[in-house]
């Protein structure tokens, strides 16, 4: 009689044997295939990595360690992840321009939102690579893949050490390395001895000798295990990155299938009560910004309040409750029911008012941020806050129209927007637009005053500008970033560096060697 299998059912199978040529693991995290391919793969990209990511600043160095992961990617899956990987191929465009932008702008800001945003698109692409539709995700599930495939990944490492490497050999031979120890032991002070008496024979030889042991030998040991640990952990990384990519998909994964709609549990008469009173207070607010803000051409505060407190406190509660409108809108949509062609007709029609309403908002938090701005000029965040408004704005926009079509497009399109901001604001250039706007004309600051004081806490991205707006006034010495052309190794090299140091040096600067 034939044993019946325990495997439960919808759980994938393992192989009796794995299949020549390339062959996606069985189970998430328990087979690798090709695993000594694999560990050089993880070897090289780590010992890349730590190369040149171990440095004051990056530049070049991340797009390259990028391009490194993606080669032995497709190396190790060959045609057929290939295959597999081209429905979402399209992510490598955004991941390759985004870590490119590390190596064109200098700004701390901007360098880490491209690095947070690379690895975010990186892990996406990891989860998609073997198969699925990243389109098909709803709102919660691109953090709850991304945070998947963190946690998945993480166990492919102890799995790669564990098939690729025999340990039993080493072990044995261990008893071996004894007599070798004590041959040293004993050849030490013999050496100390011969080496003393031939440094006194020559001088030559002495100074080299002298060269040899003048290492502080506890920063050798610090140094070199620093380095160790530096590359072990970029090969975990990238073991859990290729290890992952390369997996056998289970059946029900993320973005296999479009999201299946939610329960709803909302009542049609309860949502719509809801969605026409806070039309009626959207629509008195709306009334009192059209007429103030814009009707009436308003050049300063409202009375009672300074730029500061009008600008600052109405920001942040139009932000609020644009953030909140935008996730009503949302829950809505996904709770509330709406049977018959009536009900959905008036649903559709009163959140498009609303988010219509909602836009009227973002653009009155815009325009008091502007207010603030023509005073006192711009910063890296009133710069940030204003690309994320417009992002608001341009995802309310959206929800709008998934609203009458598409709405399980949602999500794609705010993710492909969010994307597109990321971009925006490195064209942009954000401490360049700082200097180009920072002589302000109002009377609530001194004639010509510029502030210096944030101009020198700028990056090398604003140099040029600082250069043709300032150059031959007492102004530029103080105005100038503190390191306008810093001493860099090549892989710290960037366009805006480069740039910076050329405006001083006529020609572009010849980068410093390890």
């Amino acid at each position: 009689m034939n044993p019946v299998s325990t495997v439960p059912h919808g759980e994938p199978r393992a192989p009796t044997s794995p299949s020549p040529g390339f062959a996606f693991p069985a189970r998430p995290v328990a087979f690798i295939q090709a695993p000594r391919r694999m560990l050089v793969a993880t070897v090289a990209v780590g010992l890349v990595a730590q190369g040149l990511l171990d440095r004051a600043s990056w530049g070049v160095s991340f797009p390259l360690v990028i391009l490194a992961t993606l080669g032995a990617l497709v190396a190790l899956g060959g045609r057929e992840a290939w295959e597999r990987a081209r429905p979402n191929a399209w992510l490598l465009g955004p991941v390759l321009v985004i870590a490119g932008f590390v190596a064109v702008r200098d700004s701390p800001w901007l360098r880490t939102l491209n690095v947070l945003t690379t690895s975010w698109l990186m892990l996406l692409l990891m989860h998609f690579w073997g198969g699925g539709r990243v389109q098909r995700l709803g709102m919660g599930g691109y953090p709850a893949v991304v945070l998947s495939s963190v946690g998945r990944g993480l166990a492919y490492p102890r799995v790669l050490a564990r098939e690729a490497m025999d340990l039993a050999s080493p072990r044995k031979r261990l008893p071996l390395l004894v007599p070798v120890l004590r041959g040293l032991l004993f050849a030490l002070p013999v050496l100390m001895v011969f080496g003393m008496l031939l440094g006194g024979a020559d001088v030559a030889f002495a100074a080299a000798l002298e060269r040899v042991f003048d290492v502080d030998l506890g920063d050798f040991v610090a140094e070199s295990l620093r380095r160790v640990l530096g590359w072990l952990l970029c090969a975990v990384a990238a073991a859990g990155l290729l290890g992952h990519a390369l997996r056998r998909r289970s059946s029900g994964e993320a973005g296999d299938a479009e999201e299946a709609p939610s329960e709803r549990w909302l009542g049609f008469t309860e949502a719509l009560v809801l969605i026409l009173a806070v039309n009626a207070l959207f629509l008195a607010f709306a009334s009192f910004q059209v007429q103030y803000l814009f009707i009436g051409g308003a050049s300063s505060p409202a009375p009672g309040y300074s730029y500061s407190e009008y600008a600052r406190r109405g920001f942040f509660e139009l932000l609020a409750v644009t953030v909140m409108t935008l996730g009503l809108v949302m829950g809505l949509a996904r709770w509330a029911r709406r049977e018959s062609p009536v009900a959905r007709l008036l649903f559709q029609v009163g959140t498009s008012v609303m988010v219509a309403l909602t836009l009227v908002i973002v653009v009155s938090a815009m325009k008091r941020l502007v207010m603030y701005e023509d005073v006192f000029g711009y910063t890296r965040l009133r710069i940030f806050s204003h690309v994320f408004m417009v992002l608001l704005g341009v995802v309310l926009t959206w929800r709008g129209v998934t609203l009458w079509w598409r709405p399980e497009r949602f999500a794609m399109g705010a993710h492909v927007a969010a994307l597109v901001a990321v971009m925006g604001v490195n064209v942009i250039n954000p401490d360049a637009l700082i200097v180009r706007y920072s002589q302000v004309e109002s009377s609530q600051v001194p004639k010509g005053w510029v502030d210096t004081a944030l101009l020198r806490t700028l990056s090398a991205d604003a140099v040029p500008e600082l250069m043709r707006l300032y150059a031959g006034t007492p102004l530029l010495e103080s105005a100038l970033p503190v390191e306008a052309c810093p001493e860099m190794t090549w892989p710290e090299w960037s366009v805006s560096r480069a740039r910076a140091c050329a405006v001083f040096g006529g020609v572009l600067p010849s980068p410093t060697r390890d």
